[in-house]
């Protein structure tokens, strides 16, 4: 027998479950609240998982009148509490989940396949159905790619620009971006809408950016603790320890990776946001 997962309701099937009108679910697919699968004819298809997150987004709205922000907040909370339920969440600092699903709307709403995306960017098809279902596969350099893809930047998909802005950030009170490439954390040290970008990268033994990327924009590396090498234009190697630091044009081809033995941390400071 099939389980829930293998079930698809068209659209006004799904909207009778949920209690709400088929035009109110594609309202709520343009606001990234639920992003249905999409059938070899590009018809939506809400699977048993996405009806029964329909009828919590209908509760949140009906119930305890919450805006499309505040209800993506709510389900990314649930959504967390149940991965450690399950004992897939990360430590303290885990970020919010539902990256992937963000990128899989920005999809949709460029009417793009996930064999043309894949096949632009140059990434298995496999790599990026798993990305947009689990937020997780991805490289540093292809999230970024996928993002200047779409038009918009990682920052902002990773919701750091909706933050409400803190003048001071106490240790250990970072938000963090979406873990998408393993042995990669980024720390958020102001958040909010700003000029700069400012972060904590905590890169693992060997972890990487995979490749060479650039946009818009200036670049500020200062190494705490570790080794990192960061290659420009694949040709100029900079070899930082602990209190050297880097500052370049964001538009030249740059890659790094941790190349110590042990972890490296640095602060880096992109202006404007544009990563």
């Amino acid at each position: 027998m099939n389980g829930p997962e293998t079930v698809y309701y068209k659209v006004a099937e799904a909207a009778r479950l949920a209690g709400v009108s088929a035009s109110t679910l594609r309202l709520w697919e343009s606001q990234g609240l639920v992003v249905p699968e999409r059938s070899d004819t590009g018809h939506r298809q809400y699977s048993g998982v996405d009806v029964a997150r329909l009828k919590r987004i209908a509760w949140f709205r009906a119930e305890r009148g919450l805006n499309p922000a505040a209800i993506r907040e709510a389900l990314e909370a649930e959504d967390g509490q149940s991965e450690a339920h399950h004992g897939t969440a990360a430590s303290e600092g885990d970020a919010p989940p539902g990256v992937g699903r963000k990128f899989r709307a920005l999809r949709h709403a460029a009417g793009r396949t996930l064999e043309q995306v894949a096949g632009d960017i140059g990434i298995a098809t496999s790599v990026l159905s798993t990305f947009e279902r689990t937020s997780q596969g991805v490289t540093f350099r292809v999230m970024h790619d996928l993002a200047a893809y779409y038009g918009t930047t990682v920052s902002k998909l990773s919701g750091e620009d909706e933050a409400e802005r803190r003048s001071v950030v106490r240790a250990g009170e970072w938000k963090f971006w979406p873990e998408t490439s393993p042995g990669v954390t980024v720390q958020v040290l102001a958040d909010g809408r700003n000029m700069m970008d400012c972060h904590r990268f905590v890169l693992s033994p060997g972890a990487c950016s995979d490749g060479a990327y650039r946009h818009e924009g200036e670049e500020f590396i200062h190494v705490l603790s570790g080794h990192v090498e960061i290659v420009l234009d694949g040709d100029e190697f900079h070899d930082l320890g602990p209190g050297d630091s880097l500052y370049f044009d964001s538009r030249r081809h740059h890659s790094w990776r941790n190349r110590h033995d042990g972890e490296t941390v640095l602060i880096w400071i992109n202006t404007p946001p544009t990563f």
